[in-house]
């Protein structure tokens, strides 16, 4: 009988921390840290202002020529400032190409730098 009472209250607990672990992750608005989130809003003007920042990097290194016309897709990253991944459509004197940019932000020590920024096959 004591057994099985300790049973009971060890199943209960169980389900007690268990709805207390999934109510507090359904009510975190904030981001992950570590975690890659979506961009919401891709014509943001600080979300432009990055991917500007990507292009002319970019130009500047490569000696290109690079015009950003948009930001096709783009994910966060909470780190010790913040990580952009975003996708390019940008043309190549008439030539439309895509890149994968990864720009490392931390505004508050007015910081920021191109990580990478490749190729990506066809339009986003």
């Amino acid at each position: 009988m004591k057994m099985r009472l300790l049973i009971l209250a060890a199943a209960a607990a169980a389900a007690v921390l268990l709805l207390q672990v999934s109510a507090a992750g359904a009510v975190r608005t904030e981001p992950l840290l570590g975690g890659w989130h979506p961009i919401k809003n891709l014509s943001d003007p600080y979300v432009r202002e990055i991917a500007e920042f990507a292009v002319k990097t970019r130009n500047d290194q490569a000696k290109t020529g690079l015009v950003l016309e948009k930001v096709a897709k783009g994910e966060t990253q909470v780190v010790a400032g913040m990580n952009y991944r975003l996708v390019l459509e940008v043309k190549d004197g008439a030539d439309p190409k895509s890149f994968e940019a990864l720009v490392w932000d931390k505004p508050w020590e007015h910081s920021r730098r191109l990580s990478s920024f490749k190729a990506v096959q066809g339009k986003a």
